[in-house]
């Protein structure tokens, strides 16, 4: 069993920044692939970013690409998502999830069907 706990979210203004963070327990961290997904009211959750075991490859949704950044520590047991140029439409809750089918490339992680542990979420809110 696989806990995750995500922190950093809260009110910012349009243009400023934000980094979540979320952290594991309950088993071996280096060995999942993880990734992070957000749903605004109103909406279905969708993809924003994913990273494979290792830290070494990574993918992101076209509406995020060159703004968000994930990496992961895995001596921390830890993986974030640096958001800037935060825009109101980036509003959302954001969720942590991880996957213990890690042998696929990382654009594989775009669907939340692969994901076997998810966390409680996080409140983004962007402020015009």
């Amino acid at each position: 069993q696989v806990q995750l706990v995500e922190s950093g979210g809260g009110l910012v203004q349009a243009g400023g920044s934000l980094r979540l963070s979320c952290a594991a327990s309950g088993r071996p961290f280096n060995t999942y692939a993880m990734g992070w997904f957000r749903q605004a009211p109103g909406k279905e959750r969708e993809f924003v970013a994913a990273i494979n075991w290792s830290g070494g490859s990574t993918a992101y949704a076209d509406s995020v690409k060159g703004r968000f950044t994930i990496s992961r520590n895995n001596a921390k047991n830890t993986v974030y998502l640096q958001m800037n140029s935060l825009k109101p439409e980036d509003a959302a809750v954001y969720y942590c999830a991880a996957s213990t089918r890690n042998r696929r490339t990382v654009v594989s992680y775009v669907n939340s069907g692969l994901y076997d542990y998810w966390g409680q979420g996080t409140q983004v809110t962007v402020s015009s």
